[in-house]
């Protein structure tokens, strides 16, 4: 398992923020901001007054634990994989894996001054990492892989963040040679429900049943409080088989909404947002980030999932 783990400044300064970011040298460091000198967005990000840029008010790296594959021991801590040049100053977030061939191959969003954009590492066995640079340029996130070539390419789901709001949030397809190049770019879905209707992305890596492509993705709502995000849902996709830029179902309704405690209460209240799910037999395994504080595991039957989805037309995508 790949967890993102983040951080903050334990010191404190009447008065002042603590901003932290990884330095040239590879060590992390902080940046001290009156506190009337910043705007808060939300417990995550804050606005700096005078030019309006954003900073993180944690820092993020990944670390790797392992389990044993029979038996019920904990997971361990085994390893980290630390942000590494500018593109990567104010953290590495979110990862997926997705094994293809006898490679897994990871995306994860890189955070700098120049936005969040998405890189990717590649590994044979979660310990030695080859970086590949980044392959969608900011504002881009929730990058998920196909574990197999469809129809030649490979193919990934992106969610491109514009600053311009021409339509509600979306998920996006693009396709490639080599991983690397992607191009080929098709928006899929538009989160057009209210529960979505403020950020919609990618959640996990899509999975092939008999059905077609099965995978789970997030949405949120918009907040009325400000300095708050609004609730992390998540609900199933279904893509065609041979042409996945085609939506042949999805769920009207959440099939994840925050219900635990350690879901509706953390360092972001009231978030669910899935980023792997395991094919079990009849048994779906997911793992999700829970109020940005826990990771969780839950269960669902494989049926139960695909009774969630509603047949849709292009109109309704």
């Amino acid at each position: 398992m790949l967890a993102r783990v983040a951080e903050r400044p334990s010191e404190r300064r009447e008065g002042w923020t603590p901003l932290p970011r990884w330095s040239r040298s590879g060590e992390t460091a902080v940046d001290w901001v009156r506190d009337q000198d910043l705007r808060k967005t939300d417990a995550r990000v804050v606005a700096l007054q005078d030019s309006g840029d954003l900073r993180l008010t944690s820092v993020s790296h990944l670390q790797t634990f392992r389990k044993p594959i029979h038996g019920s021991d904990a997971w361990k801590f085994a390893d980290r994989l630390l942000p590494d040049g500018s593109l990567e100053a104010y953290g590495i977030e979110d990862p997926r894996i997705t094994k293809i061939d006898e490679t897994y191959w990871i995306t994860y969003v890189a955070v700098s001054r120049s936005g969040a954009a998405t890189a990717l590492v590649s590994t044979t066995d979660l310990v030695n990492f080859q970086r590949h640079g980044v392959i969608f340029a900011s504002e881009n996130k929730d990058v998920v892989l196909f574990p197999q070539r469809i129809g030649g390419d490979y193919v990934a789901l992106h969610r491109p963040n514009p600053n311009s709001h021409f339509s509600p949030p979306q998920i996006w397809i693009a396709r490639s040679p080599d991983l690397i190049h992607w191009g080929r770019h098709q928006s899929i879905l538009r989160g057009v429900r209210s529960w979505e209707g403020d950020r919609v992305g990618s959640g996990t890596p899509p999975i092939l049943v008999d059905e077609g492509w099965l995978t789970l993705y997030h949405g949120s709502a918009t907040s009325n409080i400000a300095g708050t995000v609004g609730r992390y849902a998540a609900a199933a996709l279904l893509l065609d088989r041979d042409d996945p830029a085609c939506v042949i179902a999805r769920s009207n309704e959440p099939i994840m909404t925050p219900a635990t405690d350690y879901e509706k209460c953390g360092f972001v209240p009231n978030v669910v947002f899935p980023t792997a799910m395991l094919d079990v037999g009849n048994e779906l395994q997911v793992f999700y980030g829970a109020a940005d504080t826990s990771v969780a595991m839950t269960r669902f039957t494989k049926r139960s999932v695909l009774e969630s989805l509603v047949p849709q037309d292009d109109s309704q995508s």
